[in-house]
């Protein structure tokens, strides 16, 4: 059995060195209690709600920063780290990225595919396939937060072979029927089952610039039930896993997950898009960051 824990803890934005402490002290916890993986938020190492581009390109770090060898030393050589951070590429373009590590240092980076809302005046969105890391403990896949609303994603990296779908998320808070789980837990939920693949979801916690956040850590098992979840500010979410059990798809003695898909049907999916011509579609054209910033800047609305 594979332990991952997930700290939802609350960074502080634009305290980087508090972040950095607070990280630290969640991983060596969890390190020193056994914990196999460990899980920090989205962009734990600066906080999210940014008022400008600029104020994330001064928190943001480079792969090679000390920082990620302090997280290594911190999970004193047994545990696997995956934590979200603002990236400064050396394309010189911010990117919403994510590390992975193992006792030797960052092993991975994934850098945000779909930026959700206001991130895209601030990042430039990743191009790359998302990691699949093979490691003591299974094969580790990482995307963060939005990518998971896209199915292409989730399963895009179970077909890849990994055992554990790790994603750092900032949710913002969602209105919903009393004792009903955020919808972004139900799609992840979802993913995991249609898959066959642990998910683990680390959200953050605390009020940011009035940003409140749906605490909605949870750690998903290969049937999509939520088998741990953290319930408040600076909780951690612990669960143990069979993460080898994943690379079983078998969902009844006749049905597969994987044995049952029709790639050839699939493959026509293209001709019946093509055949819609001209047909109205609600999609938006992309998005001019800079002209659409400096629009929101104009009428005081930006983040």
């Amino acid at each position: 059995m594979t332990r991952i824990d997930c700290h939802q803890i609350a960074p502080v934005i634009g305290d980087r060195a508090a972040n950095q402490a607070k990280a630290l002290t969640a991983i060596s916890t969890s390190a020193a209690a056994g914990a196999d993986i460990i899980l920090l938020p989205e962009l734990v190492l600066s906080g999210y709600m940014f008022e400008s581009a600029q104020e994330a390109r001064a928190l943001a770090v480079t792969p090679d920063d000390a920082i990620f060898g302090e997280w290594a030393d911190a999970a004193g050589g047994a545990s696997l780290v995956v934590g979200g951070f603002p990236e400064l590429g050396e394309d010189g373009n911010l990117y919403n990225s994510a590390a992975l590590l193992d006792r030797d240092g960052v092993i991975a980076i994934y850098r945000k595919v779909h930026l959700w809302d206001q991130e895209k005046l601030v990042f430039t969105p990743g191009d790359q396939a998302p990691p699949i890391v093979d490691t003591p403990v299974g094969r580790i896949g990482v995307l963060i937060c939005y990518d998971l609303e896209f199915p292409e994603m989730t399963r895009g990296i179970a077909l890849g072979g990994a055992d554990l779908i790790a994603a750092p998320t900032n949710w913002p808070y969602e209105t919903r029927p009393e004792g009903d789980r955020p919808p972004a837990v139900t799609i992840a939920r979802a993913a995991a089952r249609t898959s066959r693949i642990p998910i683990a979801c680390c959200d953050r916690s605390g009020t940011e610039r009035g940003q409140v956040w749906n605490q909605g850590t949870s750690i998903i098992d290969f049937e999509g039930f939520v088998v741990a979840t953290a319930t408040g500010a600076d909780d951690v979410a612990t669960a143990e896993i069979d993460l080898l059990a994943s690379r079983d798809k078998t969902v009844t003695p006749l049905c597969d997950a994987f044995g049952d898909r029709r790639p050839e049907v699939y493959a026509k999916m293209d001709q019946l898009l093509t055949s819609f011509g001209d047909y109205p579609r609600v999609i938006r054209p992309a998005v001019d960051r800079a002209a659409h910033a400096q629009a929101l800047l104009t009428a005081g609305k930006l983040l």
